[in-house]
């Protein structure tokens, strides 16, 4: 009976040890799953070297977002439907696609990609862009400089000689 005793337990043990191996195993190769995946959401290069190869991609009205990335993974022009789709929702391009037929070429980078099938975003940053060269050479060009809402003003001459009438006045 002792036998039978300390052999379970010797089993129990054996079984225990299989699963915490299996979990720990488990644990480290989702680990590393995920730590490439995430690594790949900030570095994600594109599938061809320069030049590529161009494909034609039509965005419908009806598609979401998950659709044209794996419309691009089908047409060679990223790698991953599931990484472009999250790199798709956390970028400024998310919601901002426009239904249209886009060239698009496999040695483009997914960032490239999404301006290329959101024409309006990369408008309003280039408006952005060229309205501040704009302000930034007008104030060149008229001897103004920027001040913030803290920076002292420079006094104007007519602001001081008013300030020297008000103060004689008071005097009198």
């Amino acid at each position: 009976m002792e036998k039978n005793k300390a052999l379970f337990s010797f089993i129990r043990i054996g079984i225990s040890v299989i699963v915490i191996l299996v979990v720990v195993y488990l644990g480290v190769k989702l680990s590393l799953v995920a730590y490439d995946f995430g690594y790949r959401v900030f570095t994600e290069t594109a599938v061809d070297e320069a030049p590529g190869r161009d494909a034609l991609i039509q965005v419908k009205e009806d598609m979401s977002e998950h659709d044209i990335a794996k419309l691009l993974e089908e047409k060679g022009m990223v790698r991953d439907a599931n990484l472009f789709y999250l790199q798709l929702k956390l970028s400024i391009y998310s919601g901002k696609e426009v239904p249209g037929v886009y060239t698009v070429n496999s040695s483009m980078t997914p960032k490239e990609i999404m301006a290329a099938i959101s024409p309006e975003q990369e408008t309003e940053t280039l408006e952005t862009e060229s309205t501040s060269a704009i302000i930034d050479t007008e104030n060149t060009q008229t001897g103004q400089e920027d001040y913030s809402a803290d920076d002292d003003f420079p006094a104007d001459e007519s602001d001081a000689a008013a300030e020297d009438n008000a103060d004689a006045a008071g005097e009198e």
